[in-house]
């Protein structure tokens, strides 16, 4: 094994002949002489904090580069550094979520973009409205022809000609929204150029599209998630997706061939964090949910008349204009034209009240609940999140114990935390395994939770899939979802032989009565493909 002073020597040399010291100058000259030399020092030798599966040479380094595939979810700011950083890695298969539109102030952090991305999505807005624009006149002036020759030119008959043709000519409609979903699909095409142009061999996909748009087949396809998202709910999401591939034995341990590993990380202004999450080892997104802090909420009494700050006129645009002009329309935060009109009114309102301080980017912010974002911490919290992955995929070094938290505001600070993972959590718990014949109806199935040893629920209401089975409360559920009481479990989760079913109740502990709710592994016995193994996901 060489230290890294024997590898600097290594890297200064320059032998002309081959000698015949073996192995180890072999590695020693692929090291000096390959552009992956730093990442050769962690995966050409052995060392004392490795895994237990780590085995060192080349044979792990090409694998790499050829089978594990990641996907980075977010292509913001973070996620520009975690392309970066991943491609640097050694890791050629990346594919790249996300459906956010590019704005002036993003190029100061997401430096794998240009004013160029900026022109093409400006372009796609000029297109839009000329289009619409365009097609409006000509159906004015067919319809003002059309009105006045055949239908003596009265006017409602006019509207409601104008409105008809409108609404059926939406193919314009699609037109101009093509040039916003081309100008999407060009902002990630924009990231895919610049990482390839500059790192030779990697191949980066891209996918313009909502996280909820992807089957679980598609998630599945990958080694390793990375998530580079500003928005607790997106990772709500991708953390219940991750967790639906795990599955448990008869011991309650986690399947190893089941695990989805995650890299998360996140930052706000000069503070940042990085965890990993290992589903059924480590604490899941929702086993510690309670980190977040509750978004800043206005009575809606303060927005409505008193209105003391630039925010209250913001969202007093957003919360209660919007809908008292756009009835039915839901509010787009991630549409420019929506945006503008509430900046537009919370100006006004602003200025009615004598409150200064309302602009468009902090519109964005209040609107979006954005912090700005500092280039310096997402170069951080990506550094540290790429070297989670590489540890993960390699087994190089062991993982981080499992939350690391920097804070850049006052000098330098980083910790790391272990937190503990929720034993009964909904997403990522192992549940409790329940084996039943495929007879017993959902009757008798409430029943037996009442007998369970580890569950005495008395008053259970069930939901399979976000169905409900059946509800005790209120009564107008239990009434449409009492029929279901005689009919077999087996045919209502639609005689799949095992599945994820949750249950809601009342249990008692000290004579104190409380609600719960608990997730349930079902598995009918005697059914082909069942087993005492099951997905610990949230169904």
């Amino acid at each position: 094994m060489h230290t890294d002073i024997e590898l600097e020597e290594a890297e200064e040399e320059q032998p002309s002949t081959t000698t015949s010291c073996g192995d180890e100058c072999t590695m020693a000259d692929s090291t000096a002489n390959s552009r992956t030399r730093d990442l050769d020092k962690l995966l050409l030798r052995p060392g004392h904090l490795v895994g237990p599966t780590f085995e060192p040479g080349p044979e792990l380094r090409d694998d790499i580069q050829e089978y594990a595939k990641i996907l980075v979810v977010g292509a913001g700011g973070l996620g520009c550094e975690l392309l970066k950083d991943l491609a640097l890695s050694g890791f050629k298969n990346i594919e790249v979520i996300d459906m956010d539109r590019i704005e002036v102030s993003n190029l100061n952090r997401q430096f794998l973009f240009r004013f160029d991305a900026y022109d093409c999505y400006r372009g796609s807005i000029y297109l839009k409205k000329l289009v619409l624009l365009l097609e409006w006149e000509k159906m004015i002036t067919k319809y003002r022809q059309w009105g006045c020759q055949k239908k003596g030119g009265n006017p409602c008959t006019l509207r409601v000609a104008l409105l008809a043709e409108f609404f059926m000519g939406t193919k314009w409609q699609l037109l101009s929204d093509y040039g916003l979903k081309m100008w999407g699909s060009q902002r990630l095409w924009w990231l895919q150029k610049r990482v390839m142009e500059r790192v030779s061999g990697v191949n980066i996909v891209p996918h313009f599209c909502r996280i909820e748009d992807k089957d679980l087949d598609f998630y599945s396809d990958f080694n390793i998630i990375v998530l580079g998202l500003d928005s607790v709910e997106a990772r709500s999401y991708i953390n219940v997706v991750a967790c639906s591939f795990l599955e448990y034995d008869s011991d309650d341990n986690p399947r190893e061939e089941t695990i989805k590993p995650m890299v998360d990380g996140g930052t706000e202004g000069f503070k940042g964090h990085a965890r990993v999450i290992i589903p059924g080892v480590t604490p899941c997104f929702e086993c510690t949910i309670w980190l977040f802090p509750p978004q800043v909420r206005f009575p809606l009494c303060t927005l409505a008349e008193t209105p003391r700050t630039a925010a209250h006129c913001i969202e007093y645009a957003h919360l209660i204009k919007w809908d008292e002009v756009h009835s039915g329309k839901a509010f787009d935060p991630d549409n420019p034209d929506h945006m503008q009109w509430v900046y537009e009114e919370a100006s006004k309102r602003a200025e009615l009240f004598g409150i200064p301080g309302v602009t468009y980017s902090f519109t964005q912010g209040v609107v979006k609940n954005i912090i700005p974002a500092i280039a310096s911490t997402n170069a951080i919290i990506s550094a540290a999140c790429a070297l989670e992955t590489l540890k993960i995929a390699s087994g190089c070094s062991k993982t981080l114990s499992n939350y690391l938290i920097f804070n850049g505001v006052e000098g330098l600070h980083i910790k790391v935390t272990e937190f503990v993972k929720e034993k009964d959590c909904l997403v990522c718990g192992s549940g409790v395994l329940i084996d039943l014949d495929a007879s017993v109806t959902l009757k008798k199935f409430i029943g037996l939770l009442e007998e369970h040893p580890k569950l005495h629920l008395s008053k259970a209401s069930i939901t399979h899939q976000g169905k409900n089975l059946y509800m005790q409360g209120p009564p107008v559920l239990e009434e449409m979802t009492r029929p279901n009481l005689t009919q077999t479990l087996f045919d209502l989760m639609g005689r799949i032989p095992k599945d994820i079913v949750h249950v809601t109740g009342t249990t008692s502990k000290n004579d104190k009565k409380s609600s719960v709710l608990r997730k349930l592994r079902v598995v009918f016995k005697g059914v082909e493909g069942a087993s005492d193994i099951d997905m610990a996901g949230a169904a």
